[in-house]
C-alpha cells in the first residue's frame, strides 16, 4: 500500500484545486493521488501557519516534509524576502509544490527531494514541519535530529503534532536536544511546539 511518506510514481494522478486563506494569505494550491491531506488544508497545518511568527531578519527557511506545498507557499507569500527550502522524500510532492509557487507567482520557493535533510541546505534560520507520523516514530526523531543540525545558531524549530500521536514524546525529545521547547498553541488535539538551537557562548 503507497502512503505520502513513499514516492511512488506510479499512482494515478487526480489532481485538485484547493483555494486556501490563513489569516490574510490567500492562495490557490493544486494537490493530487499520493500526497497527504489532498482533499482540504490539514488541520494542524493550518494551525502550525497561524502560530509562525518570524523574526526580523530571516532569510532562509526549511519546510521538512512540504508535500505539495502549503506551508511553503503561505509564509514565501507573506514574507517574500525570505527563501524557503521545501523539501519531501515524495517526488510527486515535490513537483506539485513547484507547480504551486508558479501558480501563485512566487520566485522564492525552491523545492527539491529529499530523504529527510540528505540534501538539505544547512545554516537556516527556521525549520518547519508537520512531521510524517505515518513514518514512525525513529523517522520522525530523525527529523528533529537534522533540524537541529542544520539550524544555525538561535534558529528556531515549528512543529505540530497531534497529543495522540506522539505530542508528550516529542516534547521529550526536542527537550533532549535542544535543552527546552515550548507549547506555543494547543487546539483541537494539536500541540504547536518551538525550539530554539542554543547560542554558543
Amino acid at each position: 500500500m503507497s502512503h505520502y511518506f513513499t514516492n511512488d510514481p506510479t499512482l494515478a494522478q487526480h489532481e485538485h484545486i484547493l483555494d486556501v486563506t490563513v489569516k490574510d494569505i490567500s492562495v490557490r494550491l493544486t494537490t493530487d493521488s499520493g500526497v497527504f491531506s489532498k482533499t482540504n488544508l490539514d488541520y494542524g497545518t493550518r494551525i502550525l501557519l497561524e502560530s509562525i511568527q518570524l523574526p526580523k531578519g530571516t532569510h532562509d527557511v526549511i519546510d521538512m516534509g512540504c508535500g505539495y506545498g502549503p506551508i511553503s507557499i503561505v509564509l514565501a507569500k507573506k514574507y517574500p524576502d525570505i527563501t524557503v527550502y521545501a523539501y519531501d522524500v515524495n517526488q510527486r510532492a515535490v513537483e506539485l509544490t513547484q507547480k504551486n509557487s508558479q501558480l501563485n507567482g512566487l520566485k522564492n520557493v525552491k523545492p527539491q527531494v529529499s530523504f529527510l535533510f540528505e540534501h538539505a541546505m544547512q545554516h537556516a534560520d527556521i525549520v518547519v514541519t508537520n512531521p510524517p507520523i505515518r513514518a514512525g516514530k525513529q523517522t520522525v526523531f530523525a527529523l528533529y535530529e537534522g533540524a537541529k543540525t542544520a539550524l544555525k545558531q538561535g534558529g528556531l524549530l515549528y512543529v505540530v503534532i497531534q497529543k495522540k500521536q506522539g505530542a508528550p514524546s516529542s516534547v521529550t525529545k526536542l527537550t533532549e536536544l535542544f535543552g527546552s521547547v515550548e507549547i506555543i498553541e494547543r487546539s483541537n488535539g494539536y500541540w504547536v511546539l518551538l525550539a530554539k538551537k542554543q547560542e554558543i557562548d
